[in-house]
């Protein structure tokens, strides 16, 4: 089957489309031919080496996160789909590899894809909604009437948060640029803050909760809009010994994440603050859970743009770009 792959960790080098062997559906694992495929900032990021140390891939690697499309071949133990059913899914770290024509998926990692949605908006889905639903309703428990600061209103988390916080009855601030103020009212963020001209600290107060995708900067700011037991959840670092603990990481990478954590930590702890790292982990049941909010149209997928498989060096430089509004879709089929 064709596949992009990559060879080593690089910023400049571009994915190379490559003949590998068809992956075999294991008896616990459904084979789905891919029909699209979305790039996120995880990909590149995974690239350019900025996870090597955490998450040690082995070469020629295919990247790919998120995937939509038909199964045509199930294992023996596999008890909830059946051959020719549509599909979505973020297949689990060091299982990737939705840049290709097909791709081996465990059952516990799928869920059929909502019916009223295009395969593109399918493979939209995976990676940023269970990074939201694991945020808002695992981590934060958030609630009716709470406050919520969710960054980059207009990327690909973004955009989702907001309507999943709505759902849940919150009140939404959110920053983005000038352009994109109407879709991110559009999708019912209530406060919204243009991030090249405003400053959100002197906006936002007492808030119980922000989902932090920004710099180390952007965070400790996001501390002090907090309430007095409030909680900041971030997805963009630094880690903490949860996550460490959670992977199994060495003792000396845990030490190293200790250290690079302790500053934020500290801040949290004099501001009585609770600060998490996630770092999203694979689960058909909240999928599944996320399609039946897209079904009930609560929940509406935002694509920027499609592009051909062929394209997709110039997809990846395009979301890279920070320009993206939403996701970025790639169609393999």
């Amino acid at each position: 089957m064709k596949a992009y792959t990559i060879n080593r960790y690089s910023k400049e080098d571009k994915l190379q489309l490559t003949e590998v062997p068809q992956p075999v559906a294991k008896e616990n694992e459904v084979l789905i031919q891919v029909h699209s495929a979305s790039i996120n900032q995880l990909d590149a990021k995974l690239k350019s080496g900025e996870f090597k140390l955490l998450m040690p891939y082995k070469f020629p690697l295919i990247l790919g996160h998120d995937v939509a499309g038909n199964i045509t071949s199930i294992g023996s133990k596999v008890s909830r789909f059946k051959m020719g059913d549509e599909v979505f899914a973020r297949p689990a770290d060091f299982r990737i590899g939705t840049f290709a024509e097909y791709i081996a998926v465990k059952e516990n990692d799928v869920a059929l894809k909502p019916k009223n949605i295009s395969m593109e908006q399918a493979a939209s889905i995976p990676l940023v909604a269970l990074t939201v639903w694991q945020a808002f309703v695992e981590k934060a428990e958030l609630k009716k009437g709470q406050k919520v600061f969710i960054q980059a209103g207009s990327g690909g988390v973004g955009t989702i948060a907001i309507q999943l916080a709505k759902h849940l009855g919150a009140t939404v601030a959110t920053t983005t640029s000038a352009n994109n103020f109407d879709l991110v009212k559009g999708l019912g963020a209530d406060i919204v803050i243009d991030y090249k001209t405003q400053d959100f600290e002197p906006i936002l107060k007492d808030y119980d909760l922000v989902l932090n995708s920004q710099d180390e900067k952007t965070l400790e700011k996001s501390l002090r809009i907090l309430k007095s037991g409030g909680k900041v959840i971030s997805t963009s670092g630094p880690p903490d010994m949860a996550f460490a603990n959670k992977i199994r990481l060495s003792w000396f990478m845990k030490s190293i994440i200790f250290f690079l954590s302790k500053k934020v930590r500290k801040q949290a702890k004099k501001l009585n603050i609770d600060y998490s790292f996630l770092f999203m982990q694979t689960n058909g049941k909240q999928l599944s859970e996320i399609e039946k909010l897209i079904e009930a149209e609560v929940i509406h997928p935002v694509v920027d743009k499609v592009f051909l498989f062929e394209q997709i060096n110039e997809a990846i430089s395009y979301v890279s770009s920070g320009h993206a509004k939403g996701k970025v879709i790639v169609k393999v089929k």
